[in-house]
């Protein structure tokens, strides 16, 4: 209690002597004023354009009956068109503020919006989703092993859950508000319990879901080489139509979701690599290592804004829907089958002649 009580006091000091009203998640660096309005504005602007191409991949879901077929895909859609309305709002709320002081609800617009807590909330239930996709895949296909659907809902309610339980927890117990300014992550007992707290986000959002990745895809794509091998060697023709369309689909659900993978291993390396240079290897922190986490965060941000366009690639039953959306392609369509009318009924008035 006292070195926290001590902790708060250093942070007044410090806080007597900047204008800043937000601090770095690093720690409580002023960051330039310029950098304010880009490092807010751009996650608007992805926020934007994730909320439109998800809410779309859900519809084309929905439309093309996946959303019951697909929940666990369809739910990693909800959580990114959740974090990507969320992240409008955050920052929205983070221009529209310059102080805290004189607000009466300044500790929940610190703990909840400037502290993006709702947006990692999202942002880590779509992470442990993408596991747990990754699970289930291996389940089906290498152990032949039927995941019910009781299981598969028990996983939905434990991504959003447990994302919320953990982020709620860190954000409340470690955050304070002094002066009009928001110092989140803050109130550690000392640097070894900030440092255990990167590490296990990073082993736990980073590593291990990595190591998911590997193993299950691994065997995954083993088994269904193999399983093609076979078709192929006692494949009739016009025998196992039905079979073989199965395991295109699942074929197609499998490469989607590496791909996804992918996209987050990508994606999220930038933070996890300025976090654990920010412990181990920067005595202090400067403007220069604060842009480069900034950045870094708009780049998992994007891991989002990209997901509904791999869909729409990727993923047949969605590209589908999507494409009969395309007025062009409405419009082609509709002339081929008018000309082909008009042929058929020339022919058939040839013949009566």
């Amino acid at each position: 209690m006292a070195e926290e009580n001590s902790t708060t006091s250093h942070l007044s000091s410090e806080a007597m002597t900047t204008s800043e009203d937000t601090q770095s998640t690093l720690g409580n660096t002023a960051t330039p004023a310029w950098s304010k309005n880009y490092f807010h504005t751009l996650p608007v602007v992805i926020g934007v354009i994730g909320t439109a191409g998800n809410a779309l991949i859900l519809y084309a879901m929905v439309v093309s009956k996946q959303h019951k077929k697909q929940l666990l895909i369809f739910n990693q859609n909800v959580l990114d068109l959740y974090t990507c309305i969320s992240l409008i709002i955050s920052n929205s709320v983070k221009l529209s503020i310059n102080s805290l002081n004189g607000s009466r609800h300044g500790y929940w617009l610190c703990t909840l919006f400037i502290s993006d807590t709702f947006v990692w909330i999202g942002n880590t239930g779509s992470v442990m989703n993408l596991a747990i996709i990754t699970i289930e895949r291996y389940l089906k296909i290498c152990t032949k092993k039927q995941v019910s659907n009781r299981m598969i809902y028990s996983a939905v309610a434990f991504a959003w859950i447990g994302s919320a339980v953990h982020w709620i927890t860190a954000v409340f117990s470690t955050t304070v508000v002094i002066n009009g300014a928001c110092f989140v992550y803050i109130l550690f007992r000392g640097e070894s319990a900030k440092l255990f707290f990167t590490i296990c986000n990073v082993l736990s959002f980073y590593v291990i879901i990595i190591c998911i990745f590997i193993f299950c895809y691994g065997r995954i794509l083993i088994v269904i080489r193999r399983q093609a091998k076979v078709m192929a060697s006692h494949n009739v023709a016009g025998s196992g139509t039905i079979q073989t369309q199965s395991n295109q689909i699942q074929t197609n659900v499998i490469k989607t979701m590496i791909v996804v993978s992918a996209f987050y291993v990508i994606t999220w390396f930038p933070s996890c690599v300025v976090m654990l240079l920010y412990h181990f290897l920067f005595k202090s922190i400067t403007t220069t290592l604060t842009i480069a986490y900034s950045v870094s965060i708009l780049c998992n941000f994007l891991y989002m804004c990209i997901n509904p366009f791999i869909y729409a690639i990727k993923f047949d039953p969605v590209k589908e829907v999507l494409i009969r959306m395309i007025p062009c392609k409405k419009t082609t369509e509709q002339a081929s089958e008018s000309t082909g009318n008009t042929g058929i009924r020339v022919a058939a008035f040839r013949n009566t002649v």
